[in-house]
């Protein structure tokens, strides 16, 4: 992929726009940062001369998808080459599916044991589904949004 800007501007622009952090500790730790955060920039991550690797700096909302890559000057233009990773395919799997086997465990629950009036068993059901598609919804969203947003602050043309 080819970026409009130059390698100078490319950097500074990683530097307007990035806290500087390991967006791994970012992970683990992200929830802690509510309390002295910096959310005025957009990505959380380390780059040198050559690569990054990126998330979104949010405190409130986990990062599902971790932006790596690498850049260089060519002839004509700066070529920058980057991916976009799950942070951990356990993490995805897990908010995917989680929602359907609580889905199957609590319905088995009810059939066997509870026997609930059918009011609350179509409620708990309709609000498991909707977690479900809201869940699917997010992940992918958020993939979007972090694609579109890197591609837009730096000018990247596909």
């Amino acid at each position: 992929m080819r970026s409009n800007i130059d390698i100078i501007e490319f950097r500074n622009r990683l530097k307007d726009n990035t806290k500087i952090g390991s967006p791994k500790l970012k992970i683990l730790w992200g929830i802690l940062s509510f309390f002295f955060a910096d959310n005025s920039k957009y990505f959380y991550g380390k780059f040198d001369n050559s690569s990054f690797g990126l998330i979104t700096n949010s405190n409130f909302l986990l990062s599902f998808y971790f932006l790596k890559g690498t850049y260089k000057n060519t002839e004509k233009s700066l070529t920058v080459n980057y991916s976009v990773e799950p942070v951990g395919k356990l993490q995805i799997a897990w908010i995917k599916y989680f929602p359907i086997i609580a889905f199957i465990i609590c319905n088995s629950v009810f059939y066997y044991e509870a026997k609930p009036p059918k009011e609350i068993y179509i409620i708990f059901n309709v609000f498991i589904i909707f977690i479900s598609i809201f869940s699917r919804v997010v992940i992918k969203m958020q993939n979007k949004k972090l694609k579109t947003k890197f591609n837009k602050i730096f000018e990247i043309i596909e």
